[in-house]
């Protein structure tokens, strides 16, 4: 390594600001050109739906209404989401808690700054590898990739006089995490344990006064919420969230908190996370009108009966389908939700599956077994307890998303009276590991959100992954003869 390179190293965040600026010449020319490319007029494409009284459903996608991104100026379809997590931490009174996975959007930190200012309680959790300002370098370390990938965002768009260099100014402006050292708004990662980190502090979810509810499967980040900064056409990672006005889940929701919270930042590592927490049990909320939902946290050991964990509860609120089960996931890779899929189709349940471009066609995804295929890992080994079906499907598909974007969701819904939505995607790791949260909600208005949401992406699959597929299904052949 030579010298220019050590000091390169010792300041990686200001040397890959340099580097990232001055190589993004065409990230200049695609702001100057955004105004040209925007529509004249942009309009809602369908009717919106009507909310329930308690259960107000959001998608940054959503073809019902229009907002304009306030980092990029883009005029787009889709709810602001944040705006959804604004406006709640602005209306509370006595407290917020935050546990996210990642925040770094500066108009939620400053939301957070002017609560804690005016006297509210504000606390605020985060995945260690997240926790960590992006403007902020240790000397003599490197930062981890996730600061890394922030920096690639927020190091164009904090440049506000494209001028090569970010100034001090610019950083107060835009570095999220900075802004909430700097206002002593009191936070811990998931090292406040004493130990290196859960699976993943995964957890996607914000409590207002002990009654308001805002959770879902969006991180608080840019590329969560709105779009990639060096990418024009991102929309944002495919997502929803849920406000929910329910002292009864809000105190659920508190409970876990405080058992990650501890006595809070710099005090004894009290803090409990992942599989040092106590065994959760799932949790009934009523609501009006009939409506009610179940709540359930992760990770459960694998020591424990798995019928008890979530992906249990995952499973058995799927056996209760006799008509029509959608699935729009992320990442699919537990077999045994898999195994009751299969006991459904053979019941005559309708199944359609979307799983994100970048999962569905690895070697442990589920999605090969829906299609009755089964497919090698990078050692020639087939996944144990690999049960491809017999009678498979065709309805396993992912959509095309705008460049950049993921399908970052993690709901069903079943017969259109039930969804099954939260942090966790559907896997080992998130059952057995992480900070998760999983919602069941047995309401057909909410339902009829998230059926939407899954027709508009089921039309916009992709025409090439079978041919993808196959490929695949080739190059592994060969290689493993």
């Amino acid at each position: 390594m030579t010298f220019s390179q050590m000091r390169c190293w010792r300041y990686a965040v200001p040397c890959a600001i340099a580097l990232l600026i001055a190589s993004s010449s065409w990230w200049r020319n695609t702001r100057s050109d955004r105004a040209s490319k925007q529509p004249n007029a942009i309009t809602p494409l369908v009717a919106p739906l009507t909310q329930d009284a308690k259960i107000q459903v959001f998608f940054n996608h959503s073809e019902a209404s229009v907002y304009t991104d306030p980092y990029r100026q883009i005029t787009r379809h889709g709810d602001n989401l944040e705006a959804v997590i604004i406006t709640a931490i602005e209306q509370a009174s006595t407290s917020v808690d935050v546990a996210a996975q990642a925040l770094n959007l500066p108009l939620i930190a400053q939301a957070l700054i002017d609560s804690h200012r005016r006297g509210v309680k504000v606390r605020l959790i985060l995945e260690n590898q997240y926790s960590q300002p992006w403007s902020q370098a240790v000397s003599g370390k490197a930062p981890p990739k996730v600061a890394l990938e922030q920096l690639a965002d927020w190091s164009l768009l904090a440049d506000t006089n494209e001028d090569g260099q970010i100034t001090p100014s610019e950083l107060a402006s835009t570095d999220a995490l900075r802004l909430l050292q700097n206002a002593d708004v009191p936070q811990i990662d998931d090292t406040a344990d004493g130990s290196k980190g859960s699976g993943l502090m995964h957890h996607k979810f914000l409590v207002a006064d002990r009654r308001w509810v805002v959770t879902g499967s969006a991180n608080f980040t840019l590329s969560g919420l709105h779009g990639d900064a060096a990418e024009a056409s991102s929309r944002g990672n495919a997502n929803s969230l849920l406000k929910i006005d329910s002292p009864s889940l809000a105190q659920q929701l508190t409970a876990e908190f405080d058992l990650m919270w501890g006595d809070g930042p710099a005090l004894r590592p009290d803090s409990r996370f992942g599989l040092n927490k106590p065994i959760r049990p799932a949790y009934q909320v009523n609501l009006a009108q009939g409506s009610h939902l179940t709540l359930q946290f992760s990770p459960l050991s694998a020591t424990q009966p798995w019928d008890n964990s979530v992906n249990g509860l995952i499973a058995r609120t799927l056996a209760q389908s006799s008509q029509q089960i959608d699935l729009a996931l992320f990442v699919f890779s537990e077999q045994r939700l898999a195994d009751q899929l299969e006991i459904q189709s053979a019941l005559g349940s309708d199944l359609r599956v979307l799983i994100d471009a970048s999962f569905i066609y690895r070697s442990y995804s589920e999605a090969l077994d829906l299609l009755g295929k089964a497919m090698p890992d990078q050692r020639c080994r087939i996944e144990p307890n690999n049960r491809p079906w017999l009678n498979p499907i065709n309805s396993v598909q992912s959509p095309q998303m705008p460049p950049g974007d993921k399908l970052h969701h993690k709901f069903a819904t079943i017969d259109e009276t039930t969804v099954i939505v939260g942090s966790q995607n559907w896997s080992h790791a998130a059952n057995t590991a992480n900070d998760e949260t999983l919602l069941v909600i047995h309401n057909p208005t909410v339902a009829a959100h998230f059926s939407r949401e899954f027709e508009r992406l089921y039309q916009t699959t992709r025409q090439d992954d079978w041919a993808y597929l196959n490929q695949k299904l080739s190059a592994s052949e060969q290689k493993c003869r």
